[in-house]
């Protein structure tokens, strides 16, 4: 399950988009610094506004490894913002996108997200959902 090539000294970066404090804490508490024993360390770039998100990812030296967006986040949303990223940024990593239920699983796969997790978010399902997420993605993809 785990991708052997995942170096254990290089440090995963995570973007985390929500306007509010509250889920942006819920994300990182859920996760800790480091989600799962066969991964690297992970270090999170929280982000409030939808042009910071970009204005990360247009930086390659971010070497963002995955993004994780707040489908209630405002003004902008987090499923909009997903299918923005990957209509705009070539080689966008891996996207989750928190979804306001269960049922609107279909609107994360409108937006061409990853993976989809439903609030009030269970910190187990986050962590495993991250943790493939993470582990799926090719070794040094964000260093390109």
């Amino acid at each position: 399950m785990y991708d052997a090539d995942v170096s254990l000294t290089k440090t995963l970066r995570v973007l985390v988009y929500s306007d509010d404090r509250e889920v942006r804490g819920l994300v990182l508490s859920a996760l800790g610094s480091r989600p799962h024993p066969d991964l690297p360390a992970v270090e999170y770039l929280e982000v409030a506004t939808e042009p910071r998100v970009f204005e990360l990812l247009d930086d390659a030296s971010q070497g963002i490894d995955l993004v994780i967006l707040d489908g209630e986040a405002t003004p902008a949303g987090g499923l909009g913002i997903a299918r923005q990223i990957r209509d705009e940024i070539f080689n966008s990593p891996p996207i989750l996108v928190l979804t306001g239920r269960p049922q609107d699983a279909w609107l994360a796969t409108w937006s061409r997200a990853d993976a989809a997790v439903s609030h009030p978010i269970d910190p187990f399902e986050l962590a495993m959902t991250v943790i493939e997420l993470l582990s799926a993605a090719p070794a040094g993809a964000a260093a390109q």
